[in-house]
């Protein structure tokens, strides 16, 4: 038999000491805290054909799986019409931009201003000017470089953009915001969300207008479509930017059509406009632009004045604005909507905004409706007059104000006769303008593959105790509870030695 109070000793370190290694083991990995690098901040200037608008964006060091978790935390419009307006006086560019700049450092703190980096990225109207006169748009970019050398912030340079990139990165910040990359858990982790479908983007600009989305059959369509990785998965988007169908341009458009189709050249009704609405505009406003080029009559003067007389007319608007579409050009293809461009079908929702949300919230709808409420809401509206109108709208503005008719019209024929939505398909756009705090915008698209490109701050680990006093303790516990292990198998030994001497003593005793 064991010798009690030495085996019981024994055994009790034993348990101890198991139990020991285990709790602190345990303790030691769950109750880590990790300490977040801190954050890092973007800034995006978004050089639109109208305006620019400067984004703030923050996420943090760490990143998740190789793309920042980006959130919009200030947005400021610059005053001022866009960059490519300022071709003629590049340095007058420095005043507007300092008011929104100087709200920006107050945002970001001030020992992390030389490690934020600055970009610009100029959109359609840019796109246009480097076409009309090339130098023209390196004057204003290389003024925009030698505003930013004197701002206490990284700036990582001014480009023009494609259009496809400008697609692509308005798609990426709609399904960003959606949640359709990245949710958290009920551990608040962040997850791949299971199975969710992407949503298409329709953006609306000046200059401009894109549509994107994934098509039923990426590989079928796979010379059209542009891939992206974000987060670790890889996604084939379809996406077209058509240059002069922006809202302003195409208005433009449809000026120079009606001076075309007008017998006197003074004075032309314009059945977009509200009735009793009159304006003066120079030649050079609406037919200085390349997009209307080709339309100049041949005794263009750009300083001369043209009247415009509105008529409210929705039937004749409607006429002419579909006249700024070439549908003959596709000769009945089904994957070519207008203008000759390959386009899969359009598949699942879209979230249409900018330009397109604007003019439905100008009709006083939003969300999704039906076709049937858009058109019936768009001739209402297109048959007020001058005077009506400036009670029906929540803010007046008169350039806006005067042209929502055409931009309904406009739309309707974008987005039926030329992407091919119908009665059926229309309910699944959802025109919206922001999601949360963030602004559907290209930009936050661009800073999200941008962070792609910055390098990830490894995780700081905070544990409850210094790895050298926490060796140090698992390997006094684990050496204790070996000799405890090896003090108990000698008792043992003893204790079976002990148990066959009387044994074998009482088998050899005579008689």
């Amino acid at each position: 038999m064991l010798t009690r109070i030495p085996s019981v000793v024994a055994q009790a370190f034993l348990l101890l000491s198991i139990v020991l290694v285990i709790a602190i083991a345990v303790i030691q990995i769950n109750q880590q805290q990790i300490l977040s690098p801190g954050l890092k901040y973007g800034i995006v200037l978004d050089a639109g054909s109208s305006r620019t608008t400067v984004y703030v964006y923050e996420w943090p060091a760490e990143k998740e799986n190789n793309t920042g978790v980006v959130s919009q935390t200030f947005k400021c419009n610059v005053k001022g019409p866009g960059i490519s307006s300022y071709e003629s006086s590049p340095g007058a560019l420095a005043k507007p931009l300092d008011d929104c700049l100087n709200k920006v450092k107050e945002r970001i703190p001030v020992h992390l201003h030389k490690n934020t980096s600055v970009y610009l990225g100029a959109t359609a109207g840019m796109r246009l000017l480097r076409l009309q006169n090339e130098s023209a748009a390196n004057e204003v970019l290389a003024s925009i470089h030698n505003y930013f050398r004197a701002q206490p912030f990284e700036f990582r340079g001014a480009q023009i953009i494609t259009g496809r990139e400008e697609g692509v990165y308005g798609w990426i910040t709609a399904n960003y915001l959606m949640g359709n990359f990245l949710e958290r858990n009920l551990w608040r982790t962040w997850v791949h969300p299971y199975r969710k479908e992407t949503v298409g983007a329709l953006d609306l600009g000046g200059a401009s207008t894109q549509i994107s989305f994934i098509p039923e059959d990426p590989e079928e369509h796979f010379n059209s479509t542009l891939q992206v990785k974000l987060y670790g998965y890889n996604y084939n988007v379809y996406t077209h930017s058509y240059q002069c169908y922006g809202r302003d341009e195409a208005e433009k458009r449809l000026l120079a059509l009606l001076l075309q189709k007008s017998n006197n050249g003074a004075s032309v009704d314009n059945p977009c406009y509200p009735q009793n609405y009159n304006t003066a505009l120079m030649m050079k406003y609406f037919l200085g632009s390349l997009c209307t080029q080709s339309l100049r009559p041949a005794n263009y003067y750009p300083n001369q004045l043209v009247n415009f007389h509105g008529t409210g007319d929705p039937g004749l608007c409607q006429e002419m604005v579909s006249l700024l579409f070439n549908f003959t050009a596709c000769r009945d293809r089904e994957d070519c909507p207008f203008n000759g461009i390959h386009q899969p079908k359009a598949k699942g929702n879209f979230v249409a905004f900018s330009g397109f949300y604007y003019t439905i919230n100008a009709l006083n709808l939003s969300g999704h409706f039906s076709l049937d409420d858009f058109n019936s809401s768009m001739r209402f509206f297109c048959s007020q007059s001058w005077a009506q109108l400036q009670f029906m709208l929540p803010k007046f503005e008169e350039i806006y104000a005067r042209s929502y008719c055409f931009s309904a019209n406009f739309i309707y024929y974008l987005l039926v006769h030329g992407y091919n939505f119908n009665a059926e398909t229309w309910p699944q756009i959802h025109f919206q303008k922001e999601v949360g705090n963030s602004s559907i915008a290209w930009s936050l698209g661009y800073m999200l593959s941008l962070t792609n490109m910055i390098p990830a701050e490894g995780k700081l680990i905070q544990l409850p105790l210094k790895p050298s006093m926490f060796a140090g303790l698992l390997v006094f516990l684990t050496a204790m509870a070996l000799l405890c292990l090896l003090f108990l198998i000698y008792l043992c030994i003893i204790s079976h030695h002990r148990k066959n001497i009387p044994h074998v003593e009482h088998i050899f005793i005579p008689e």
